[in-house]
């Protein structure tokens, strides 16, 4: 059996993420994923960032997120492709804010990052094993989510581009594990900035055996009112939706 723990959104949140960190460790899983959107909104783009690197020393997937990309070079319009007259300021705030806390060897961190990982798992039954894509958003894709609310047509249109088995991805917020025909989605939730309302940092547990892939959602408590007292604290524009999101676990704006 192969244990792979993935998690994604982090947004700037270290105390969640510290909180996951001991959570996935006590699973042991033999492979960790951290499927973007590292630094973007949070108290603590730093320390996040610190840790994330620590995690991959150790030997985790990281791939880029599109918020990544708003904070690495400022590319609002790739990064937010749905506000078509520009982003909100409250997010310009919030991406320059974050750029200037990381410093330039973050932003050249978050320009190396790729957008997808990914990692072929070997059982008795396919010699060839399984493929696991990470991801952000979709397949090929920073910016298209894989929405449970998403048109089963455009979903199946979304994951076609690649072969893998097993898609494990983020960028909802909404923590969710789903078959499409012969793929399982695993969509891993926030770890910082979920939006289900269950104020909790979630990420996934994903177990391949012999071909059978179970794929669980876990929650993770921490301390929600410091890290919402911290961006209150911030003051930048947005930052009291911001704080309420992290609080209540429901997207506020």
């Amino acid at each position: 059996m192969v244990r792979i723990a993935a998690l994604a959104d982090i947004h700037g949140n270290l105390p969640a993420l510290a909180a996951v960190h001991k959570a996935v460790d006590a699973a042991r899983p033999d492979y960790v994923a951290i499927c973007g959107d590292l630094v973007f909104n949070g108290p603590d783009p730093a320390g996040t960032l610190a840790l994330v690197q620590e995690l991959q020393r150790a030997g985790a997937f990281v791939t880029l997120g599109n918020t990544d990309m708003a904070v690495a070079d400022g590319d609002y319009t790739a990064a937010f492709p749905w506000f078509t007259e520009g982003p909100p300021d409250s997010y310009i705030a919030a991406a320059e804010w974050a750029r200037d806390q990381i410093g330039d060897d973050g932003i050249d961190y978050l320009r190396r990052l790729p957008s997808e990982r990914r990692l072929r798992v070997g059982d008795d039954v396919s010699p060839d094993g399984d493929l696991v894509l990470f991801c952000h958003a979709s397949p090929g894709s920073l910016t298209d989510g894989l929405g449970a609310d998403l048109d089963p047509v455009v979903t199946i249109e979304r994951v076609s581009g690649t072969d893998a088995k097993v898609i494990v991805c983020g960028h909802t917020h909404l923590p969710e594990v789903r078959e499409i025909g012969w793929r399982t989605i695993v969509n891993v939730g926030s770890a910082g900035y979920v939006f289900d309302g269950d104020p909790t940092a979630t990420w996934a547990l994903i177990e391949i055996e012999d071909g059978t892939i179970k794929a669980e959602i876990h929650r993770t408590n921490y301390d929600v009112m410091a890290a919402s007292d911290a961006v209150s604290a911030r003051g930048l524009p947005g930052d009291v939706y911001r704080a309420a999101t992290i609080r209540t676990g429901k997207l506020v704006r």
